[in-house]
């Protein structure tokens, strides 16, 4: 099936998110950006009415670089709660505008969808029970294995960075009673079955749970008792990986940090992190503002910045929009891999 529509574009569905946060700004800077192919055809879904003010007030700031929502396709949904401006009214908006873009996305064949950030609380009190958009998406779609993976191109050497999450948003004393042989294996066949489209015979690590991998029992039973018996059954049925760990946490990414800076260090394909805070914060810190937040394991492709609604400076003009740029780039890369 062709990539492209029939007037040679690719097809992007871009939900704004939460609306008091940096959602319409680090998108209107995004979409004047050189750096976004010509080629690409926006639907963004939000509030036509909160992106002209948004608009209207960063160009009263001095900023020149914005897209004019004018010049946009914009499917407009009316802020929820008669505009009152509450925490709720926006969580109700920016779940409203999730899910209709997933409807919109599902109707156009190799499109893919960028969801700006969302309030967790907001949502909560607007009566959306859902630890995030991820867990929206998957129940949406209807898919049970699926992975919250973050992936960026290292600027400096060209190479691909992931790193797939096996939990997601639970508190950190749920990780070890959610972890078992079963959700490891279903993790790594996702992070296999992304690698590979990229990497004929990719190399695969896994990080331990607990301080140096567990250190054979005196920090930690979990790699003695099921993880190391659980990579070697993966493995064995999946010969053509090169599968490395469990791995100290402490150490797992120091190669990821010489290949996105070193054009002749020693390359890995994915990492699989055993909680959110584990792989997260090794992602940020090496990737900085490249790094993307996807969805692995849904019929469409989804992206997202990896930075929060940023409330503090919203309004400001300040928000960097490099992650939503990065956001926009990987959607477009999956889906000419996708379709090649």
């Amino acid at each position: 099936m062709n990539n492209k529509n029939s007037n040679n574009t690719f097809k992007i569905v871009l939900s704004v998110g939460d609306e008091s946060g940096v959602g319409p700004e680090i998108i209107l800077k995004a979409l004047c950006s050189h750096q976004i192919p010509k080629n690409v055809d926006f639907i963004l879904v939000g509030s036509k009415k909160n992106l002209h003010n948004t608009y209207t007030h960063l160009k009263s700031l001095g900023l020149k670089n914005l897209a004019n929502p004018k010049n946009l396709q914009i499917h407009d949904l009316k802020m929820s709660l008669s505009d009152n401006e509450s925490k709720s009214s926006y969580g109700e908006s920016s779940f409203n505008y999730l899910t209709k873009a997933i409807e919109i996305v599902k109707q156009y064949p190799n499109s893919a969808l960028v969801t700006g950030p969302i309030c967790k609380k907001s949502w909560s009190l607007a009566g959306h029970k859902f630890s995030g958009q991820t867990e929206v998406l998957a129940k949406s779609c209807g898919v049970k294995n699926f992975g919250m993976l973050f992936t960026a191109k290292s600027p400096i050497t060209g190479w691909r960075f992931n790193t797939l999450l096996a939990t997601t948003h639970i508190a950190l004393c749920e990780v070890p009673k959610r972890l078992n042989k079963k959700l490891i294996h279903a993790k790594l066949d996702l992070l296999r079955e992304y690698c590979i489209t990229y990497t004929k015979n990719p190399t695969l690590k896994v990080a331990g749970l607990n301080p140096h991998a567990g250190e054979e029992g005196i920090l930690g039973n979990e790699e003695r008792e099921w993880l190391n018996d659980a990579l070697i059954a993966w493995n064995e049925k999946n010969r053509n990986i090169k599968l490395i760990g469990p791995s100290s946490p402490d150490s797992c990414w120091n190669s990821s940090a010489k290949a996105w800076n070193q054009k002749d260090a020693e390359k890995h394909d994915g990492i699989l992190a055993m909680y959110h805070d584990q792989g997260l914060i090794p992602m940020k810190i090496i990737a900085l503002n490249y790094s993307v937040n996807t969805t692995i394991g849904l019929p469409f492709i989804r992206t997202s910045p990896d930075h929060g609604t940023g409330f503090d400076i919203a309004g400001k003009g300040i928000a960097q929009s490099q992650s939503m740029i990065e956001a926009i780039k990987a959607a477009i890369e999956m889906i000419k891999v996708k379709t090649a």
